[in-house]
């Protein structure tokens, strides 16, 4: 039996902390709202990328909630799901394993159609990315409808992956995606948009 290591390397903090103080950064003002995008008001995360000290932050927050759970890998949906679940990975000691668009992976894959909010879509897996029995924590940029994160639920445990979480840096409330997910999986968000006007 392979004896699994974990390493952490604690994200550099922003400032020293008293425990149990909470963060004085405003994350929801980093993240532009664009009124009119394929139809849908569209949550651009890129100011909120740009300032490191926010983009540090939401990787903190994220692996406070994580740490100490057992993880096996983060998987994470394109593009931007990339960013966030590749820079927890890292922080947490774990492995990274990427959900692409049909066409896009060079090895074997299982692959699944969805309905997104504005278009249907084809993603993709390495058949050969999840052995059974792994524990996944799953990572998105957004909850949304709930479509996209079920996907990425199902080709998980299509390959026995065990799903132990599943995290967004955004969660929109109004458009109910916990109730897509179900009450099966933990789910945590750092920001959350109640109305379309946040």
């Amino acid at each position: 039996m392979q004896k699994r290591v974990e390493v952490r390397v604690p994200v550099r903090k922003i400032k020293e902390m008293k425990k149990g103080e909470k963060c004085k950064l405003d994350l929801k003002s980093k993240v532009r709202r664009i009124p009119e995008f394929k139809g849908v008001v569209f949550w651009d995360i890129t100011p909120l990328l740009k300032d490191k000290c926010c983009f540090r932050e939401c990787i903190s927050l994220l692996a406070d909630h994580y740490r100490g759970k057992a993880i096996d890998v983060i998987v994470s949906n394109e593009a931007r799901g990339f960013i966030v679940g590749a820079a927890l990975a890292y922080e947490l000691g774990v492995g990274f394993i990427p959900i692409r668009k049909k066409g896009k992976l060079p090895f074997k894959c299982v692959d699944l159609t969805y309905k997104k909010e504005y278009e249907c879509d084809t993603i993709e897996i390495h058949e050969d990315a999840i052995m059974r029995g792994d524990k996944v924590l799953l990572i998105d940029d957004l909850l949304a409808t709930g479509g996209t994160v079920k996907a990425n639920i199902e080709l998980v445990e299509k390959l026995g992956g065990k799903i132990v979480g599943i995290g967004f840096l955004i969660e929109l409330g109004y458009l109910d995606g916990r109730k897509a997910i179900g009450d099966k999986y933990d789910v945590f968000s750092i920001i959350q948009c109640n109305t379309t006007n946040g």
